[in-house]
């Protein structure tokens, strides 16, 4: 077992824990529902976190300035006044995952129920925070990293992304930004006990998911075109930052499956190495989602997981002259050198709330930009699997002006290139 999943059971009673479902149990998801079901009575309620010293975490007191306002918390006051937070176990069939809290009695209970695969010790993703922000000016045409990927060559030929559903996952989205009306398929947000909120329409909670958003689907029009599939469309889930983060991010990923994301865009994640998204990725590879993460912003011989998963499309930053930003990571394991490739990464121009723009460096503007393409190639040859949309964006790639194997892996990628191998390798 893991030893800080002991610790924790030792020094508190309890833990948030993760349940990875058997492959029975997750074989439908009415059959995950009704595992669910059965485990539910082994979990403590909900509300045993109100009881921990740091009980206002969820609750407005640490939500930070403004930030009660954008978000909802829809929590339920108990006859003896306590606040009571969430169910005893989330399930979420799609994904065969669920999550709850657990005390000694109740992790033994579980051993050997047919309906478990694995239980993991509960680990709380952030965002990959860009490094640079700076407010900035429309510029006519495309943006650097747009042109560098070669995207206009495809829209020449009648290829910008259209018929395509990408995931993104991420602080929300402003969906009255003049370069994002007609961008969002649909759009909803999670409460901070991580249930969603139903009948929202498009916001942004932060700046961060309004500039993924825009680096991806942004429309073209006087401010310039930044988008990489102008007529792909968003799913897009505000599910990033404070409360209950980790049932907001499974809650927004499965959203986004169920909707018919064919490729998640994803910016967040966890210092170091771990397994617990494991189960999550490989379910994403099985239901033919290509997951394309960021792999952080912590510099050579650091990563963030997933994005340092072997069954995901890693990305790192370069910058407009090829180089590989400094604050990019890259990793070598054992089987594996992470990122997979970079994209552009530093000073990228798009959209942030209220009609505005700002130019943004990390890891997380890198990542839509590879989004983007694979929702052009997606577009152009609708029957490409998720692991066709990889192998051709990955062997389009090029080492650029000096970048090394260690911090860029394969390099580069060239979108024409990417879209010769692609149809290549089904002979569309």
């Amino acid at each position: 077992m893991d030893d800080t999943l002991e610790m924790l059971l030792a020094q508190d009673g309890y833990a948030q824990v993760l349940i990875e479902l058997s492959d029975d149990a997750a074989a439908s998801s009415a059959a995950a529902a009704e595992a669910g079901a059965s485990l539910e009575g082994h979990f403590l309620d909900g509300g045993v976190i109100n009881d921990r010293p740091d009980a206002g975490s969820i609750l407005t007191s640490t939500l930070g300035v403004g930030l009660a306002a954008q978000l909802p918390i829809r929590l339920e006051t108990s006859a003896n006044g306590r606040v009571e937070a969430s169910p005893k176990l989330m399930v979420f069939p799609t994904l065969g995952l669920a999550i709850g809290y657990i005390d000694r009695s109740g992790l033994d209970a579980l051993a050997g129920n047919s309906a478990v695969a694995r239980v993991l010790r509960a680990e709380t993703p952030s965002l990959v925070r860009p490094v640079q922000f700076q407010l900035a000016a429309a510029t006519a045409g495309p943006s650097w990293g747009v042109a560098k990927l070669g995207a206009p060559e495809l829209w020449a030929q009648g290829i910008q992304g259209q018929d395509v559903l990408v995931g993104h996952i991420d602080t929300g989205v402003d969906g009255n930004h003049p370069a994002l009306i007609g961008a969002i398929q649909d759009f909803t947000e999670f409460d901070l006990n991580g249930h969603q909120v139903m009948g929202t329409s498009a916001r942004d909670s932060d700046d961060h998911g309004t500039h993924t958003a825009g680096t991806i689907v942004g429309r073209p029009g006087s401010h310039g075109s930044f988008g990489v599939a102008p007529r792909a469309m968003l799913l897009s889930a505000m599910v990033i930052e404070r409360g209950d983060v980790l049932a907001r991010i499974l809650g927004g990923i499965e959203w986004a499956v169920n909707g018919g994301a064919q490729i998640m865009s994803v910016s967040l994640g966890i210092r170091g190495q771990s397994p617990f998204f494991q189960s999550l990725i490989n379910k994403l590879r099985a239901r033919n989602v290509l997951p394309v993460f960021a792999v952080g912003n912590e510099g050579a011989g650091e990563s963030r997981f997933p994005g340092n998963y072997g069954n995901v499309l890693s990305v790192g930053a370069s910058d407009i002259n090829g180089a590989v930003a400094a604050f990019s990571g890259s990793q070598r394991f054992v089987d594996r050198q992470v990122p997979d490739l970079v994209g552009p990464g530093v000073d990228i121009l798009s959209a942030i709330p209220n009609g505005n723009f700002a130019t943004m460096s990390g890891t997380s503007m890198a990542t839509p930009h590879i989004a983007g393409l694979a929702a052009l190639l997606l577009s152009a040859v609708p029957n490409a699997s998720a692991d066709d949309l990889e192998a051709a964006i990955q062997d389009s790639c090029e080492l650029l002006n000096g970048m090394t194997r260690p911090r860029a892996a394969r390099g580069f990628p060239n979108a024409p290139r990417a879209l010769a191998l692609l149809r290549n390798r089904l002979h569309a």
